[in-house]
């Protein structure tokens, strides 16, 4: 199992169960250190993480302010920070992960460790970037805007709590509902989900079953899950090191929530930017799709192939009947990225449409590609308004004929078509 590397644990009393609990599992050194004398640890020794001892000590603003500009200084890639918290509290720190109080030291370095896999997967980032003369690309700028803006939760339920459970989380970050632990399933696997809610109405038994099919995956391990009340195996919480559990308040378990969710967010913006760093800037680390320059110029490439050889080529637009918020178009935009054929390609429109270019495919087989992919959205998709409608795409297609160009193909289904030169 992999070394915790350097830490520094802030305690204003003595923290040596926690020390040597950390010791054991591959952390040194470990400084530990007041809230005033942190930033100077912090700089001496550069730690990969960060551990709050005392959940009943609340620093001085001060004393907060100085530990963030330490932190910032150190620079590189972003450092986790784990908080005890006692039941009815929270972290000091936004965006520290909290842990209850009374859960075993145990538990604080299972999530140490899932948050130091973050880390890595940041450091990578900037490896490569810096390899690839981007420097600026994975800048520390990439933690500066809310990440809870690109965060999706799956919310399962269907008892009295629910409705205030969906909206609790819902005022926070995107929201994908479902009434059944049998769809809850089935949309982890169609949806990129940064987190699972599970609310009442389910017995433990339901309940345990879909957190071993989290746990099984190693996929979804390190998904945070957040249970509100039911029964859960204690062994649940040795296999799934962000489970959190709180008995019935629906706002506290959402609070309790937020700061993993976050962490999620940015591994999701991770990989993406690293497909686009494999790309060599091909992909939109916000989509998952093409890049819309690449896309014109490779749709560009495959018009005047498809001239030459008399092959298909066909093209589509899924757009929207109601313009969707940002948060909801471009949910919409990874959800096909997931879905589009490896041998075609697509990339999502200023207007938040999606364009997608069927090689090798005329306009009937494009037809049932398009409505199927058209299909799947209005199927799991839901607008923001609250009457909560189903997302509705329509869809335009056209073909490549004899004497077309690729303005003149694209000019069918769109007023603006730009061309591979813009």
């Amino acid at each position: 199992m992999a070394l915790l590397g350097p830490m520094v644990v802030i305690a204003e009393h003595s923290a040596g169960d926690l020390i040597e609990i950390l010791g054991k599992a591959g952390a040194f050194p470990i400084v530990e250190a007041s809230w005033r004398s942190a930033p100077d640890a912090i700089a001496e020794i550069g730690p990969a993480a960060l551990a709050i001892a005392d959940p009943d000590h609340s620093p001085e603003v001060r004393h907060l302010n100085g530990l963030a500009r330490a932190i910032e200084a150190v620079g590189g890639p972003f450092m986790p920070i784990i908080a005890r918290v006692t039941e009815d509290g929270g972290a000091p720190l936004l965006g520290a992960l909290p842990v209850d109080v009374d859960e075993p030291v145990s538990r604080l370095v299972a999530r140490v460790r899932s948050a130091l896999r973050v880390r890595t997967l940041h450091a990578t980032a900037i490896r490569r970037a810096l390899a690839a003369n981007m420097p600026t690309t994975f800048a520390p700028a990439i933690l500066s805007d809310d990440l809870l803006d690109e965060a999706t939760v799956l919310c399962v339920g269907r008892g009295r709590a629910y409705p205030e459970l969906s909206v609790a989380i819902g005022e926070r970050v995107g929201v994908v509902g479902s009434l059944s632990i049998e769809a809850a399933a089935r949309c982890l696997g169609t949806r990129d989900i940064d987190g699972i809610v599970i609310g009442d109405g389910f017995s433990a038994r339901m309940v345990n079953a879909l957190l071993i099919a989290v746990a099984e995956d190693a996929g979804f391990r390190d998904l945070p899950v957040a249970v509100l009340g039911g029964a859960v195996d204690d062994g649940m919480t040795d296999r799934l090191p962000n489970l959190i559990r709180v008995e019935s308040d629906a706002r506290r378990l959402v609070d309790r929530l937020l700061p993993f969710l976050r962490l999620q967010a940015l591994e999701g913006r991770l990989k993406r930017m690293l497909k686009t760093l494999d790309s060599k800037g091909l992909v939109d680390p916000t989509t998952g799709l093409m890049e819309p320059t690449a896309f014109w110029r490779d749709l560009e490439h495959a018009a005047a192939d498809a001239t030459e050889r008399g092959s298909a080529l066909s093209v589509a637009r899924i757009a929207f009947e109601s313009q969707p918020d940002r948060r909801t178009s471009l949910d919409a935009a990874r959800l096909l990225s997931r879905l589009v054929r490896d041998v075609d390609v697509a990339c999502r429109d200023d207007d938040g449409s999606v364009l997608i270019a069927f090689t090798e495919t005329d306009l009937r087989a494009a037809h049932v590609v398009a409505r199927r992919l058209a299909n799947t959205i209005r199927q799991t998709m839901i607008t923001p308004e609250q009457d909560r409608r189903t997302l509705s795409p329509t869809v335009t297609l056209a073909t490549l004929k004899p004497k077309d160009n690729l303005y003149s193909m694209m000019a069918r289904i769109s007023a603006f078509p730009k061309v591979a030169a813009q």
